[in-house]
């Protein structure tokens, strides 16, 4: 009996992750309904947060190309443009179209000073529409600001 359960288990298992597959790679085929943005909407900035509290731009130490590990520099500045330093910066992203974040978790290495931040650990794994997302926490308190980069 005790085998006979187990089995069950395991055959549900097997289903359950073949499901799964199966739904990541019909969003893959298919897409999640995502409308890619105006081409206007996309580039490294400047770009202003969703309150208008921060502007960013990003400055990439290489040309943006699938399946390289880049280090990007940021720059951040309130709306008067006076550089914000000392913000902490959370960094997220992926493909709307396709579903899936970053493959890798991009994170700030060091402040330089001047409201220029040194994040490392940016790969896109494939070409297409990707967003770049940051949280911005400073002195006005949490804003984001979203880049639309094609790759």
């Amino acid at each position: 009996m005790k085998a006979i359960h187990t089995m069950l288990v395991l055959a549900l298992v097997a289903a359950l992750c073949t499901l799964t597959a199966c739904s990541h790679a019909m969003r893959m085929i298919h897409g999640t309904g995502a409308r890619r943005p105006a081409a206007s909407e996309f580039g490294l900035g400047p770009r202003a947060s969703a309150a208008g509290w921060y502007v960013a731009t990003l400055e990439p130490a290489a040309p943006l190309r699938p399946r390289k590990m880049l280090t990007m520099r940021l720059v951040v500045r309130d709306a008067a443009g006076r550089a914000i330093d000392e913000a902490a910066i959370a960094i997220d992203g992926g493909m709307p179209e396709h579903g899936h974040g970053l493959p890798t978790r991009p994170r700030v290495a060091r402040s330089l000073g001047d409201g220029l931040y040194e994040i490392e650990g940016v790969r896109f794994n494939m070409g297409g529409w990707w967003e770049f997302r940051l949280a911005i926490t400073g002195a006005r308190g949490v804003d984001t600001v979203t880049f639309n980069l094609a790759v």
